[in-house]
């Protein structure tokens, strides 16, 4: 990293300061650019008074209404309902009640989590003007903690697909560079935090909708163990290999937000039933002991240079906070029935009328038409094949506690390249270091790990058994703490 790469403890580090001498003083102790703060800074000084829900929310509010036309990260931007929100839990906080780290905080929400009397589109024409009447459970569940709702995120057609160029509402661009795709599907979610239009988003993950584009962005972003966050009132793909989870500037953002979503849902068909740590306690467990594992083939074959180079620097790291890194291999993963006969099986009521099909995006229809060929026989053995290979991973913890890869071998690519305009499946190469977690149904999470020579970020993937959402947290805040790459600002007007 060069001497003059911007960082946001440039903006912070003061303020922190401020806040904890002037507890009672909010306005002498605001930091020069709220939206610098992590999620764990805001709530400190939302505990002090140091600043409040509201001023928290109008800076954000103010940085997208300049900054995001050029980035399309938001499809629906709900500033009065953020505001209306946010006075309430200030007389909450007045009051003296508090619901937490994340009381006040802003947040926004990938834009296929229903949210009631507000538009979830899915980013499709299809969509545009559907309002659901009630919440998602991970949107209740964040209105419960306190979180302050500042709008819905843009995102690849109904998921499916890993650019997010292809939406009813135009591309999301790079905030790194605009000429860029942001990945996919969660590229407005990944695009918003990187630009500091949101300090956490949720998205979701079939394949790779979480961590590529957090690599793609510079961010943090975590799929907890498949199951472990609701995704009831989630527009879905395939609810047996679907995720929800945060993505975020800091690993222990991440903590704090999947603290608030985790738990069980009874009406989730795929919920699971598990004791809920303290996420954030879980961030000082010490490393020391922790065994790391090296799946190579694929996972560290035919990458990028510049991915190569980052991500090799980054197990230096990782073998100074660890017991040690050791070769395994990883069980064989079966081919993707599952996810293509589930997407068809629930757009199919829409499929019947024949005059929604040109209200989806061609390549979209194309893709979900093609995967209708699914008999019942074939899905049940891709069920039983996806079963067997959740068992059988869990074998590879025996030998180790965590697994550590590159999270995509490959960079970001144009929205518009030298053959026209990104496809659908253009990116989705990129997506052979996550999708095999999704099969395997463990945790997984991105940290930034470097820099491309033309500036694009690189992404590092720890994962680790069912239900080791602590050990993962540990050893990626653990790297956090030994390297700044995630502080990196893009360079946004």
């Amino acid at each position: 990293m060069t001497e003059n790469t911007p960082t946001r403890r440039d903006f912070v580090a003061g303020s922190l300061a401020a806040g904890a001498l002037l507890a009672s003083e909010r306005a002498s102790a605001q930091p020069a650019d709220p939206v610098e703060l992590s999620i764990g800074e805001a709530a400190g000084l939302i505990r002090t008074a140091a600043i409040s829900p509201t001023e928290l929310v109008t800076a954000y509010l103010d940085r997208i209404e300049r900054l995001d036309p050029a980035i399309n990260s938001y499809i629906t931007v709900t500033a009065e309902l953020a505001l209306e929100q946010a006075r309430a839990l200030e007389a909450e906080l007045d009051a003296g009640r508090s619901r937490g780290p994340l009381h006040g905080v802003p947040i926004a929400l990938k834009d296929n989590m229903d949210t009631a009397g507000i538009a979830t589109t899915a980013a499709s024409e299809l969509f545009a003007a559907r309002v659901p009447t009630e919440d998602s459970e991970v949107y209740r569940r964040l209105k419960d903690a306190g979180a302050i709702l500042l709008g819905k995120l843009n995102l690849h057609e109904f998921a499916y697909g890993g650019t997010s160029a292809i939406t009813h509402f135009g591309p999301v661009h790079n905030p790194w560079n605009l000429d860029f795709i942001p990945g996919g599907s969660s590229g407005g979610s990944a695009a918003a935090v990187a630009a500091r239009l949101c300090p956490a988003a949720l998205g979701t993950d079939t394949l790779a909708s979480i961590r590529q584009p957090a690599a793609f962005c510079g961010v943090v972003g975590l799929k907890a163990t498949h199951g472990l966050a609701s995704i009831r009132g989630i527009v879905p793909i395939s609810e047996t290999l679907d995720h929800v989870g945060p993505l975020c500037r800091t690993v222990e953002d991440a903590a704090l937000v999947l603290q608030a979503i985790a738990g069980y849902d009874p009406l989730d068909p795929v919920s699971i039933r598990a004791d809920i740590p303290n996420y954030a306690s879980s961030l000082d467990t010490p490393t020391r002991t922790l065994r790391i594992g090296l799946p190579r083939d694929p996972y560290w074959l035919r990458l990028d240079p510049d991915i190569e180079s980052a991500t090799r620097a980054a197990l230096d790291v990782i073998g100074g906070l660890s017991a040690g890194i050791r070769d395994v291999t990883l069980p064989g993963t079966p081919d993707f029935g599952v996810l293509l006969a589930e997407a068809y099986a629930w757009h199919d009521e829409y499929l019947d009328v024949a005059e929604n099909h040109a209200r989806y995006d061609p390549a979209t229809l194309e893709r979900i038409v093609a995967a209708g060929n699914f008999s019942a026989a074939e899905y049940i053995d891709a069920r039983r094949e996806l079963a067997l290979a959740r068992n059988a991973v869990a074998a590879v913890f025996d030998e180790v506690d965590l697994l550590v890869t590159p999270t995509t071998p490959s960079l970001p690519e144009r929205i518009v390249g030298a053959e026209g305009p990104t496809t659908p499946t253009g990116a989705e190469s990129t997506v052979r270091n996550t999708a095999p977690f999704n099969i395997y149904g463990i945790p997984t999470i991105n940290v930034p790990c470097g820099f491309s020579g033309s500036g694009l970020p690189i992404g590092l993937q720890i994962s680790g058994p069912r239900l080791g959402e602590p050990q993962v947290l540990a050893l990626a805040h653990a790297y956090q703490q030994e390297t700044d790459w995630h502080e990196r600002v893009p360079p946004l007007a």
